[in-house]
């Protein structure tokens, strides 16, 4: 998922070891405008090569945030994770897959949301925009289309 927005809050770095080795985190916030009332989302990046990234913007900055979510269940609550993969200046498309892309999504890999989701969530199509794959396509060959008997065997 993608979210544009403005950034609001870096929150201090947090880092220790464990098992595999050391770690760091960051978590911020970004501010962005969800139908008529400006709405808040925090973001976590883990890896000091992310939280390094993170220390480029700062507060009032316009971002783009490329993010998955996930929720765990801890003795009978829930918590949900945003967590950041990708943070861009807003108005900028990655130009190639690289280092640090979900398994399985590469960087500027369209991301059409679902069905539901809310506003600032899922990004609105137009007759113009319409992805590839989607909309009127041409209908596929028949027997009738396909070139004589030119195979070569």
């Amino acid at each position: 998922m993608d979210l544009e927005g403005r950034l609001i809050q870096k929150m201090a770095v947090q880092s220790g070891k464990s098992a595999r080795g050391d770690w760091a985190k960051q978590e911020f916030v970004i501010e962005f405008q969800e139908g008529n009332f400006p709405s808040k989302a925090c973001f976590s990046v883990w890896g000091a090569d992310k939280v390094k990234d993170l220390e480029r913007y700062q507060i009032g900055d316009q971002l783009k945030v490329a993010f998955n979510v996930s929720s765990r269940e801890f003795n009978g609550k829930w918590y949900t994770d945003l967590r950041a993969w990708r943070i861009s200046p807003a108005g900028t498309q990655a130009a190639a897959p690289g280092y640090g892309a979900p398994a399985g999504q590469a960087y500027g890999a369209p991301d059409y949301g679902q069905a539901g989701a809310p506003a600032g969530f899922a990004p609105s199509f137009s007759q113009d925009n319409v992805p590839a794959g989607f909309g009127p396509q041409a209908p596929a060959p028949t027997i009738d289309d396909m070139p004589g008997d030119d195979l070569p065997f």
